[in-house]
């Protein structure tokens, strides 16, 4: 089992008070401060052999450090929406932009449908620039609201560079509509609880309006400055791309300088207004960011596209078959941390009696000081182990079957690893209902639960989910995606054995290894969806994975593990960013029939979120 048992230098308020009833078997709670050892799969660099502090609270929930709270309104909501600026980026209407084989028709609908949009986001400035009491912010906001007018005037040059004229008059599209009504609503007061312009008495309450309204305008100024930067790197100085002038537009310093200027404007209006007024802004802010993925999803492609990767699917015909690993995959803990935690906290104390029912158990001391000796020399045995592999000649090429030969000697070290751990009887004594209890208060990754919700519930796929995991305890993966309404995720692991609800200290031993990983997944391909075409899609993050990374047809990598990129590079294998691979496959989609989605071909996708995964697999 690929555990990496080391204790992180990161301190983590984990906060496990799993027994708000202790059971026979166990001791009772302390509510203090512990160290525990931090068990996690070998994904990072970090070899220490520090403990974690474990605070028992009155909650059993798992507790991120507070990230650092980042200046201003706009940076804070741009990073809590990242999700939805993520779909924005993954839409198919940008992602064929970027590509340069966006066809000139979608793209003049979509220019006659901004010039809507651009009208009604200099009335709002002008609207905003009335209401706002400081003379620097309506300096400010003036400068703005002349940068609209001027942007309009280009979109008739960009055009005639495209070989077209913008029509005099045309349609603005439900969702342009929808858009321009939001942003017009907002300026004028047309909110629950806010006074129209007319009938504002103070000038705090113009003051708050004008915030109000640079609230629903940043997201999209700040979005477009984004987008111009991301597309700016698929500028080939030797190749005529067909938008290059819109990317440089808005990767521009003057774009990207007013982008910031709306975010201080906001800033500076928002200075004196009150929670309750600073979480309107928020909402809207969130609308405004909606409303414009709804504008992109809008614009009609009559068009092949690479996104999202469930848009060809027809649920009779196709069977998309769903793999991902578990830990530091889908959690933010390694599960081995959280049973290690389990084992320590409910273990008896030194001089405490134990009943005659009760199993044979180190106390938490001994147990304590067993994690670490166990740690230590998992983690030197595991690192000779993997330099091993990385001692023999680097190939240019691809090469599985070199790969797979060198991680055989690595599944046998894991075996023997896993032995180690049950000889020890670090396991003994743990109850099932505190590991069930654990799963359900196990968090997972930002995102995570809500990509396999919409994934498993979707009546437009047809799809398997499948977890394969080299976690010891498949009852506190079950636990926690029961905990999500995901029942229906099929769970590869191994599993605990138990005499009268306590946990023996031995296994079941189903998935130890990467060889085992790749056989798991090999033998659920070929029992199910027989009549069906299939594509695999397999998420992971570790060296364990790679072998069935590489065999699905879209193999992701999710985080940042250095061996995995070291191992996979010494055998050819590429590692791609997806958003780059998949303006690469988008030009190639419009010259082929098909997409190119095909198991073993060496390229390895990376995200850093699981907000990537959704956007690209499923879309908005």
């Amino acid at each position: 089992m690929q555990k990496l048992f080391h204790f992180s230098k990161t301190l983590f308020p984990l906060s496990l008070n799993l027994l708000p009833k202790p059971s026979s078997a166990s001791s009772p709670v302390p509510h203090s401060s512990v160290f525990v050892p931090c068990f996690r799969s070998y994904k990072s660099a970090s070899t220490t052999g520090d403990f974690i502090k474990i605070s028992m609270a009155s909650s059993a929930t798992v507790k991120l450090p507070a990230s650092p709270i980042e200046e201003g309104l706009g940076r804070r909501f741009w990073i809590k929406f990242r999700k939805e600026w993520t779909q924005a980026l993954y839409t198919p209407f940008v992602v064929s932009l970027a590509a340069g084989n966006l066809k000139l028709d979608t793209f003049r609908h979509y220019i006659a449908q901004d010039v809507h949009f651009l009208r009604a986001f200099a009335k709002a400035y002008e609207m905003a620039q009335e209401c706002a009491d400081d003379d620097d912010a309506k300096v400010g906001i003036n400068e703005l609201r002349k940068s609209v007018l001027e942007e309009l005037k280009m979109h008739d040059s960009f055009v005639q560079g495209w070989g077209f004229d913008l029509p005099k008059e045309s349609t603005p599209h439900a969702a342009t509509v929808k858009y321009t009504d939001f942003l017009l609503a907002t300026a004028s007061g047309k909110l629950e609880g806010v006074k129209a312009p007319g009938k504002l008495a103070t000038p705090f309450e113009k003051t708050k309006l004008a915030a109000y309204t640079l609230g629903a305008m940043t997201p999209c100024m700040r979005l477009y400055a984004f987008l111009g930067k991301e597309l700016e790197a698929f500028l080939d100085p030797n190749e005529v791309h067909l938008y290059k002038k819109w990317i440089d537009n808005y990767s521009s310093d003057v774009f990207q300088a007013a982008a910031l200027q709306t975010e201080d404007l906001l800033d500076k209006l928002s200075v004196s207004l009150t929670g309750e007024e600073l979480d309107v802004i928020e909402k809207l802010y969130h609308q405004a960011m909606k409303l414009e993925i709804e504008f992109f999803l809008a614009q009609p492609l009559a068009q092949k596209t690479v996104v999202p990767l469930s848009k060809e699917h027809n649920p009779a015909e196709h069977c998309l078959m769903l793999f991902s690993d578990f830990d530091l995959t889908c959690t933010v803990l390694d599960s081995s941390a959280i049973l290690a935690e389990i084992a320590i906290i409910t273990a008896p104390k030194s001089d405490q009696n134990k009943s005659e029912n009760q199993l044979s158990r180190m106390s938490s001391v001994e147990l304590r000081s067993t994690w670490g000796e166990l740690s230590k020399e998992y983690t030197e045995e595991y690192e000779q182990c993997v330099e091993s592999i990385l001692l023999s000649n680097k190939v240019e090429k691809f090469d599985y079957e070199g790969l797979r030969r060198a991680l055989e000697d690595l599944s046998d070290f894991e075996k023997k690893a896993n032995l180690r751990v049950i000889d020890s009887g670090v396991l003994k004594g743990l109850n099932v209902d505190d590991i069930k209890r654990a799963g359900e208060r196990l968090i997972l990754q930002d995102g995570c639960t809500s990509f396999f919700q919409n994934m498993v519930k979707s009546e437009k796929l047809n799809t398997n989910v499948h977890v394969l995991s080299y976690c010891w305890c498949g009852d506190l993966i079950r636990s926690a995606f029961s905990s999500g309404g995901l029942d229906s995720v099929n769970i590869h692991a191994n599993e605990f054995i138990y005499e009268n609800s306590l946990s023996t200290g031995d296994i079941v031993k189903k998935v130890e290894s990467p060889l085992d990983k790749v056989e798991a997944f090999t033998n659920i391909l070929q029992n199910c969806c027989k009549d069906q075409k299939i594509l695999t899609v397999y998420i992971g993050d570790s060296v364990g994975d790679l072998l069935c990374l590489l065999e699905a047809d879209v193999g992701i990598v999710i985080g940042s593990s250095s061996s995995l990129r070291r191992v996979g590079s010494h055998f050819g294998v590429s590692f791609v960013p997806l958003f780059p691979g998949l303006i690469e496959k988008q030009k190639q989609f419009a010259e082929e029939s098909s997409s190119g989605w095909k198991g073993l071909s060496g390229v390895l996708y990376t995200v850093s979120s699981w907000a990537e995964i959704h956007a690209f697999i499923l879309g908005s």
